[in-house]
């Protein structure tokens, strides 16, 4: 457990900017980076680990099984998507449980119908406001612990329009949701609009998606406009694939990694990162024959 939690650092002045990790290594990296925080999205297990995009295929089980290996390996709090909640509110109360066991400081629930998709593809479709604001107290009334954050998060936008969305997400705030996280807003104006109707009371989300339908810009101009927290959900997988696209091509065409030797970590390297040093000497201490004490 992070000695600054989630909490704490959305009461702080300014915004907390949270990096999209997936699997072990990255998480580990960011928090060597220096950020504070971290976010896991459904698209980012989708992509890893699936191959697929993010159209709901992932289940409750997979997404908490690299949970579970995120937490193990960093002290940084963890903002988890668990998509709809993986079915009603009943089945939203044991999602919120698991995960918060798992490790989850923030859970972000979405109004999305099942099987969800990309918060920034088309096609997508609501529960009724009413089904949704269940979700988020069922998901309140489940967390052991108040330093856990339920954040709402609406896609009407997309399908009801920028005033029908505002209107969600203040169902929501009412419903208990700490934080509120309004879908992809297409322009600047619709970005300052959110947090017009909201920033004196909850914290916001803004979610920045290269080649999205929202406006990319800093967390310096988002903090200004009043946003809290800030994510960037698959950003560093899709470096990485634009990565691995440019490694592979180099490999297969000349038989070797040469090329691209300067851009990669060597072998050495890797092991500092990841810590080798000091796990073979904690593996030292148990290999030590124990001390017996002689018979008084």
């Amino acid at each position: 457990m992070s000695a600054t939690g989630l909490k704490s650092l959305l009461a702080r002045p300014g915004a907390v900017l949270a990096p999209g990790v997936y699997d072990g290594l990255s998480a580990l990296m960011a928090e060597q980076a220096g950020f504070e925080a971290l976010y896991l999205s459904g698209a980012a297990i989708a992509y890893t680990q699936l191959g697929r995009p993010d159209v709901g295929l992932i289940t409750a089980t997979q997404a908490l099984d690299v949970v579970a290996r995120i937490d193990d390996r960093v002290s940084l709090p963890l903002i988890v998507d668990i998509d709809t909640g993986f079915g009603n509110a009943l089945n939203v109360r044991q999602t919120v449980r698991q995960f918060e066991r798992a490790g989850a400081q923030g859970l972000q629930i979405e109004d999305q119908t099942m099987p969800k998709r990309c918060g920034h593809l088309a096609g997508k479709e609501l529960v009724s406001p009413a089904e949704m604001a269940g979700k988020v107290r069922a998901a309140v009334d489940a967390r052991r612990s108040e330093q856990t954050l339920i954040i709402a998060r609406t896609d009407a936008i997309a399908v009801e329009g920028f005033n029908a969305a505002l209107d969600r997400a203040a169902l929501y705030r009412d419903a208990g949701a700490d934080v509120l996280f309004i879908e992809a807003p297409q322009t600047a104006t619709q970005l300052a609009a959110i947090t017009s109707a909201f920033a004196t009371t909850t914290p916001l989300l803004a979610n920045m998606v290269e080649g999205g339908r929202t406006p990319i810009l800093t967390k310096t101009e988002l903090e200004a406009i009043g946003f809290k927290l800030v994510i960037t959900p698959g950003a560093l997988v899709r470096a990485f694939a634009f990565m691995a696209g440019e490694f592979l091509a180099a490999l297969k065409s000349d038989g070797t990694t040469a090329a691209l030797r300067k851009r990669m970590f060597d072998f050495n390297q890797i092991n500092q990162i990841l810590g080798l040093d000091g796990l073979m000497e904690e593996g030292a201490r148990y290999a030590e024959a124990p001390v017996v004490k002689a018979a008084e």
